[in-house]
């Protein structure tokens, strides 16, 4: 007797749908997958358009109940915020992908592709793709309707600095500038001598506090006002200020160190010149080219003041200068400039050329003075100083002349200057005259000082042609290398023009 086996293979049977007759794979509802999306729509209540609150101002996307977020375009933030504007009716379906789909940047439009599955008719699964329309409505943040309004604030930082000469302050300004200190603030006000930050949170205050302590010898003070209060949730609403004080010594400034201090820094004598103002102040002994840093605590604990202010700064040729190659040190002297040469100079005022009245004095600026150069400095001798440690100073270690910095033709190097800085938008009330010199000093500066121009960010200045890096008088220049190329980054996420607070 013989067996037959039967085949192992088993194709399913196929039933007729019972909607349109097409013959289908059983399901649990009998219908084929065209005649049940016909009968149910599984994205019904999932709203088909949606309006997005956008800031053109901070370029932040609002997400209920209160909070703004930055969110790029297409970016995973940007998405999940989408999601939210719809997730109570996503919560009945089962969300199975969610991507973009690319529009125009311009467009105010976000699309959306959603892909869901739910259980219909006798727990059949059924699956549906569509696309989610959100329209993006411009929308001004609680933020910057303070700063639009100039007059809500919550803290302020007042910047002081009791000097004649604002050479610290354009420092700042670019410091600030370089590390973006200037973008939570809702008004920057200049007043005669400082500046004033205001702010829509303490927290931002005092983060501007520590910046200016990291970046200028400085102290603070902190006090707080009470506006309002409620005696029954126990909350209070207070405005705070921080008043910080820069020490009151610029760049190219005279002193006189008290006795203790020039001896803790090594035996230096007490007549100096302060030749940069950064993190703290760096001073040079003119006649032994001895140099020290004195920080802010330090500065505080053993104050000193200028001699002279900047407008007692007169001019002088040079007669005669010598190089001094071995200079005796004295015991437990500090560390000497490797940038400065010490010379020993006959020098003549040139408001006295019909006289031979000359002033001998030793300086710093050995390396740049030849004879016939002019160069500016204080005449100590015929000064009425006011100072006490001064005073109580043997008339013999006073120097007749203190030098300062060779003069060179302002006009030439201001025509031949090819680079630009930018500025602080900023409110500014009682202008003095004097501040177009001051600026152009500080210009100046930057480009005798390597030391300072590391810390600003200088842009090239299309409008003046490329010339050589030293003029035919040898005045120090800006090398292109230095120069940043000055880009405009003027469009926001939504393709709309973006604000500033920095101009040129």
């Amino acid at each position: 007797m013989e067996y037959m086996t039967e085949s192992t293979d088993r194709t399913p049977g196929h039933i007729l749908c019972c909607e349109c007759g097409v013959p289908i794979s059983p399901n649990p509802a009998n219908i084929c997958v065209a005649c049940l999306r016909s009968k149910v729509d599984i994205s019904q209540g999932i709203p088909k358009q949606v309006s997005v609150s956008f800031c053109k101002q901070c370029q932040r996307y609002f997400q209920p109940p209160g909070t703004w977020m930055q969110c790029a375009l297409e970016s995973r933030e940007l998405l999940a915020l989408c999601l939210k504007k719809i997730k109570a009716p996503l919560s009945k379906v089962r969300l199975v992908d969610a991507g973009f789909v690319w529009t125009e940047p311009h467009s105010k439009r976000l699309k959306v592709k959603l892909t869901i599955q739910k259980e219909v008719m006798n727990g059949a699964i059924l699956q549906q793709v569509f696309v989610v329309d959100y329209v993006v409505q411009p929308q001004m943040c609680g933020d910057c309707h303070r700063v639009e309004a100039k007059d809500f604030w919550k803290a302020v930082v007042q910047v002081r600095q009791k000097t004649l000469h604002k050479k610290t302050f354009y420092y700042l300004e670019q410091l600030i500038l370089k590390y973006g200190m200037h973008q939570n603030t809702l008004r920057i006000k200049e007043i005669h001598d400082g500046l004033d930050f205001y702010y829509s949170s303490k927290q931002h205050a005092q983060k501007m506090v520590e910046f200016l302590q990291c970046t200028v010898p400085c102290r603070h003070k902190a006090s707080q006002r009470l506006i309002s209060q409620d005696i029954h949730s126990n909350t209070y609403n207070y405005k705070s200020t921080f008043s910080v004080e820069i020490v009151p010594i610029c760049k190219d400034n005279v002193v006189c160190l008290s006795p203790k201090l020039a001896q803790s820094l090594g035996n230096m004598n007490q007549i100096c010149v302060c030749i940069r103002v950064t993190s703290a102040i760096h001073l040079i002994d003119p006649n032994t080219l001895q140099v020290a840093d004195i920080d802010g605590s330090s500065f505080w604990s053993h104050p000193f003041n200028s001699l002279c202010h900047p407008k007692q700064l007169e001019e002088f040729i040079v007669m005669e200068c010598s190089i001094v190659r071995d200079p005796k040190r004295n015991a437990g002297a500090g560390m000497i400039s490797k940038k400065h040469t010490l010379g020993e100079v006959w020098v003549q005022k040139t408001s006295e050329m019909n006289t031979d009245k000359q002033y001998f004095c030793r300086t710093h600026l050995g390396h740049l003075l030849n004879p016939g150069d002019l160069v500016l400095g204080f005449d100590l001798a015929n000064c009425n100083l006011n100072d006490e440690y001064v005073n109580k100073m043997n008339s013999d270690r006073v120097p007749d002349v203190v030098l300062i910095k060779k003069n060179y033709d302002r006009t030439k190097r201001q025509r031949r200057r090819n680079w630009k800085l930018k500025e602080l938008a900023r409110d500014r009330e009682n202008m003095d005259t004097d501040d177009e010199r001051q600026y152009q000093d500080f210009l100046e500066d930057l480009e005798e000082d390597e030391a300072i121009r590391k810390n600003v960010n200088i842009y090239r200045d299309s409008t003046i042609p490329v010339e050589s890096d030293t003029d035919d008088e040898g005045a120090p220049r800006i090398s292109l290398a230095e120069m940043l190329e000055d880009l405009h980054i003027s469009q926001d996420a939504t393709g709309e023009e973006a604000e500033s607070m920095m101009t040129q």
